[in-house]
């Protein structure tokens, strides 16, 4: 199997997945009408200069594409338990060609589940010039790059009944933590955010009222968990393969 074939396999099967459309499109959806409606007319939300409807549009954008980009992990520990590393290892396949497609297909998903939030939130009247909807879109895509390492590392160290609690589980404590839910502006909880990826996910809103975008805490703290997290995944899937 080569490159071209198998992301047009993994780009079918992925788009055919039921719980795709559940979980990483139709979840935040739901979600961001249900909160960020009834508090469309609120324009500074918990002092974070920004409107309800802008706010909850960034959070349940990294909210849904965290989602995105950890559903990796799944398909990888699935991929495991059924021999199917084993199979694709004897093709023209390259590891570095097979981890490229399962990141291609989870930025495009992200990629979709953010074009969903964006009309979303046009409806609630999110207003952006074009050059800030590139900016925080460009900003939330480098800011998956961890999560992407994280969900490789997950699919080579947990088994297929142990992946999807430790995904939904690190999905919703990365949420809570990073701010989707509610802007975390001071206090111990304050620190502890900004010291994780998901924060400045949904940080990168910002740029909609004249912000710089992340600054140097942000660039090194994604920059950081990127690094280390990649390190890790290398790691776990030498270990792995050395034990076929």
């Amino acid at each position: 199997m080569n490159r071209t074939a198998y992301l047009r396999y993994e780009l079918r099967r992925t788009f055919r997945n039921r719980r795709l459309f559940v979980f990483t499109f139709g979840f935040p959806l739901v979600l961001y009408f249900l909160i960020a409606g009834p508090n469309k007319s609120e324009h500074n939300l918990g002092g974070s200069g920004l409107s309800a409807p802008l706010y909850y549009m960034a959070g349940l954008a990294a909210f849904g594409s965290m989602n995105a980009m950890l559903s990796v992990g799944g398909r990888i520990a699935g991929e495991r338990s059924a021999g199917w590393n084993r199979q694709l290892r004897l093709t023209p396949l390259t590891p570095r060609e097979y981890f490229r497609t399962k990141l291609l297909t989870a930025y495009l998903t992200a990629c979709v589940a953010l074009a969903m939030l964006y009309v979303a939130g046009t409806i609630l009247g999110v207003r952006l010039s074009v050059g800030n909807w590139f900016a925080m879109t460009a900003l939330i895509l480098v800011g998956l790059v961890p999560f992407g390492a994280l969900a490789i590392l997950f699919g080579h160290l947990l088994t297929i009944d142990a992946i999807g609690p430790a995904i939904g589980g690190s999905v919703a404590v990365l949420g809570l933590l990073g701010g989707t839910w509610f802007p975390i502006t001071n206090g111990v909880l304050y620190d502890i955010a900004r010291g994780l990826p998901s924060y400045w996910l949904v940080q990168a809103s910002h740029v909609a009222v004249g912000d710089g975008g992340w600054g140097a805490t942000g660039w090194a703290v994604v920059g950081g968990w990127s690094a280390v997290l990649a390190a890790l995944a290398g790691r776990a899937y030498r270990r792995d393969t050395a034990r076929v």
